[in-house]
């Protein structure tokens, strides 16, 4: 009953954005799926940290589900910034049912029991960005994150996962990180970051809170192992 996790898949297979065309990402997917078959059992549990497929339509999302079907373990979404095909948590979970896809969850404002843990997460809000900052919206995505920690209160360890990196550099989204320190997470990954960016994400210690990139280019596209 490992834990794993990895975010900004971006799959296209019933599209025509494939990622290929972009530095590092040539023939990227058959090295996922080699590796994601090599480390994942049926029994383990997957976190996909956003921008899992670039699908503008739910119904779209089918080919890419379809393959995360075919791949071990139980996965857990959460929306990324590119995921349009985002709708309404039932909506979705309607949609995955009727296609027979019991791999698949949605993680919105709820949480994933695994043992004595509680993954949480929520897709956050870019703080480094002066054209897209909202307050309104800065304080929508806290308190999803809060309800989805809070869903998880009885667990002995709550694990936070976010699409958006809640710090970057020397700064923070201090709305997010606040009420990560308000319920004691002691470890929080994210996504979002590609290309040059990547060299300079957080990783390690801050504050007591221990954070990771897990954008797929970021793992070299290698799932990440949170713990058994």
């Amino acid at each position: 009953m490992a834990i794993f996790a990895i975010g900004d898949m971006h799959l296209s297979l019933g599209g025509d954005k494939p990622m290929d065309v972009f530095p590092g990402w040539e023939g990227y997917l058959p090295k996922l799926e080699a590796k994601w078959r090599t480390l994942i059992q049926d029994t383990d549990t997957v976190i996909l940290a956003g921008d899992t497929s670039w699908a503008m339509r739910l119904q779209d999302t089918k080919a890419d589900f379809d393959f995360l079907q075919t791949l071990p373990g139980q996965k857990w979404l959460l929306k990324g910034n590119h995921d349009y095909w985002w709708t309404t948590a039932r909506k979705m979970e309607t949609y995955i049912a009727a296609n027979g896809w019991d791999t698949l969850h949605i993680l919105h404002n709820n949480c994933c029991l695994v043992g004595g843990r509680a993954l949480c997460g929520s897709r956050g809000w870019p703080f480094d960005d002066a054209e897209a900052q909202s307050a309104k919206i800065m304080a929508r995505e806290a308190g999803r994150l809060e309800m989805s920690l809070a869903s998880g209160a009885e667990a002995e360890e709550r694990i936070a996962f976010l699409h958006y990196p809640p710090v970057f550099g020397t700064s923070c989204a201090q709305e997010l990180v606040d009420v990560l320190h308000a319920h004691g997470v002691q470890q929080c990954y994210y996504g979002h970051l590609h290309g040059k960016a990547i060299r300079y994400a957080v990783q390690g210690e801050r504050d007591g809170i221990r954070y990771k990139l897990i954008s797929a280019d970021g793992l070299a596209f290698c799932p990440y192992k949170i713990c058994d």
